[in-house]
């Protein structure tokens, strides 16, 4: 076991138990966060066409004049931008999914001081690692309980690396009719969820539509106006009908399938194919004669049961195929294109314009309702262009700015984004992040060699995900878990591959320095991307110094320390 330096490495340890899935877990956890956020006034509503900021501004330039009106509103201070080599970190990690290489910051620092930002933003988007974590994250997004599902994450690649846009990825999940990879792959959001009609209807709500709806099963929501056993019944029935085969695992629907459920007064009702907004879909199911309708539930059974059939039976009337059409034509509401909007600023910003993220509804307003709409707008006008808006978003002032509150005063909530929000890495950028500082910075091809870099890149996706199970995906209120602490502390892994010293890892290189204070200073630069001050060059210089033919074992406990500390864990 390596020892514990104290005044390097702190960890803090709280064990975390993965929660259950299902309705009633969903449902009892919000339960208590609507108390909290129907405690405050207004509504989730679109803010007037003629107080929003023309079309054609900016994307960058939108977030920070919202985000400006309302510090200034609220007589808030906003802090000072991050310093270059944080915001070079912050913005790797954001869109590679990785910290960066020493060459690339002294490629970043070399650039001329006005065009940086840019210049940076604009190559990490041109990176094959760009689509690399933006597959990562609609991953863990969309098939949290699943995340080695090879299928779905190779379809996910496959779609971002196309440029597809949200809207045509949406359209190939929901109506899985892919049979052939990569486009098959679509098909497990629904097939994880299909046996669990509950969970396939309100995970699709909330992770498609921002949308909790999972406490109007039983009744009306009991604190939400807007969600009515209607609406979750409504949107059950666009699933009601799908189903599996069992020898092919492919999808199908039923011809026929009605959801009926009874309300609070015992009276029972049948569920129209309704969508969030209250839009209904006709039922344009087919009547035939009881003896076909028997034979084709009977052709149903068997590929339910035995997959006897050659071939899927296809229904004339698919209403999944409904839903799509309802939920790409919602121009009141549009939960779609908010969601992915309001998601998207959460996960470069640590925080939702509507917070929590499943709570889009008119007892919880966004803290920048103008911001929302301008952005929501200005998705589906560029065609559901992700990779426009993240390049917009981090681009911003509000993103640049320093996770530092110097002021003596509370810091103010973090809805205001007067400050940046420090946020865990997730086990995949953690995985591939200790595969990069531990390398020996020499390896790393030049910032021009595009084919040696894609071959790199590749080679260390692969690394991270032999990582991922070590590490937890980080959740609200995420404390480091004990078995993350104890792996670091006691893993073969760690001391095997991360702490080798050969000529190829970072500290072969550093036993060939003589220098002192240079080794040291290297060590700092290439794992926490920055320089060292003063008293932490004079305590690591003291912990190498107590024994002098000891000075690589030293050396390598200082990097142990580093890498097991909570400031390489988190993106600040």
């Amino acid at each position: 076991m390596l020892p514990s330096l104290g005044i390097l490495f702190c960890c803090s340890v709280l064990s975390h138990q993965t929660p259950r899935r299902g309705f009633w877990f969903q449902c009892g956890r919000k339960m208590i966060a609507l108390l909290v956020t129907l405690a405050s006034v207004g509504g989730f509503t679109s803010a007037h066409a003629d107080d929003l900021l023309p079309a054609e501004t900016e994307i960058s330039q939108a977030v920070d004049h919202y985000i400006r009106q309302h510090l200034s509103k609220e007589g808030i201070a906003a802090v000072g931008m991050a310093d270059d080599l944080t915001l070079q970190r912050r913005t790797t990690l954001d869109l590679a999914g990785r910290v960066p290489t020493p060459i690339e910051q002294q490629w970043f620092l070399s650039q001329p001081e006005a065009d940086r930002r840019r210049l940076l933003v604009d190559r990490l988007m041109q990176l094959p690692d760009f689509d690399f974590h933006h597959r990562n994250w609609l991953d863990e997004t969309l098939l949290p309980n699943q995340p080695y599902n090879d299928e779905f994450r190779n379809y996910l690649l496959t779609a971002v690396q196309g440029r597809r846009s949200w809207e045509t990825m949406f359209r190939e999940i929901m109506k899985a009719a892919g049979t052939e990879a990569p486009e098959k792959g679509a098909n497990h959001f629904l097939s994880s969820r299909v046996r669990e009609l509950d969970d396939l209807t309100n995970d699709t709500a909330i992770l498609f539509f921002g949308v909790n709806i999972s406490c109007a099963k039983c009744h009306d929501h009991p604190l939400v106006a807007d969600w009515k056993q209607d609406h979750f019944y409504g949107m059950q029935s666009f699933f009601k009908r799908t189903y599996q085969t069992r020898k092919t695992n492919s999808l199908a629907e039923r011809p026929f399938g009605e959801v009926k459920f009874a309300t609070v007064s015992g009276e029972s009702k049948q569920a129209s194919f309704m969508f969030l907004t209250g839009d209904v879909a006709a039922d344009r199911t087919p009547q035939p004669a009881e003896e076909e309708r028997k034979a084709l539930e009977e052709r149903v059974r068997k590929l339910e049961q035995d997959d006897v059939e050659a071939e899927i039976l296809i229904p004339e009337f698919r209403p999944r195929d409904e839903l799509v059409e309802l939920a790409l034509h919602d121009s009141k509401d549009r939960f779609f294109a908010s969601n992915i909007v309001n998601r998207v600023w959460a996960r470069l910003l640590g925080t939702g314009i509507v917070d929590p993220l499943d709570q889009m509804h008119s007892g919880n307003s966004p803290s920048h309702p103008q911001l929302l709409e301008w952005l929501t707008n200005d998705l589906v006008s560029h065609g559901y262009d992700l990779r426009r808006l993240i390049q917009g978003i981090v681009l911003s002032e509000a993103y640049g700015r320093s996770s530092e509150w110097t002021s003596g005063s509370e810091p103010p909530a973090a809805s205001t984004f007067a400050m940046a929000k420090t946020r865990p890495m997730t086990p995949r950028q953690l995985g591939a992040s200790l595969h990069v500082v531990i390398r020996n910075t020499s390896q790393w091809p030049a910032i021009e060699n595009s084919d040696e870099w894609t071959n790199r890149r590749t080679e260390l996706e692969n690394q991270a995900n032999g990582w991922v199970r070590e590490f937890e995906q980080p959740g609200e209120n995420f404390q480091i878990a004990v078995d993350e602490a104890l792996f670091f502390s006691n893993s073969n892994r760690i001391q095997d591959d991360l702490l080798r010293d050969s000529d190829d890892r970072l500290l072969g290189q550093l036993k060939k320095e003589e220098d002192q204070s240079k080794a040291i200073e290297q060590l700092w630069m290439t794992v926490l991307n920055r320089s060292l001050q003063p008293e932490e060059l004079s305590s690591a210089t003291a912990w190498v110094d107590r024994d002098p033919a000891q000075k690589d074992e030293a050396r390598r406990q200082l990097l142990w320390a580093l890498l097991a500390g909570p400031e390489f864990r988190f993106n600040y």
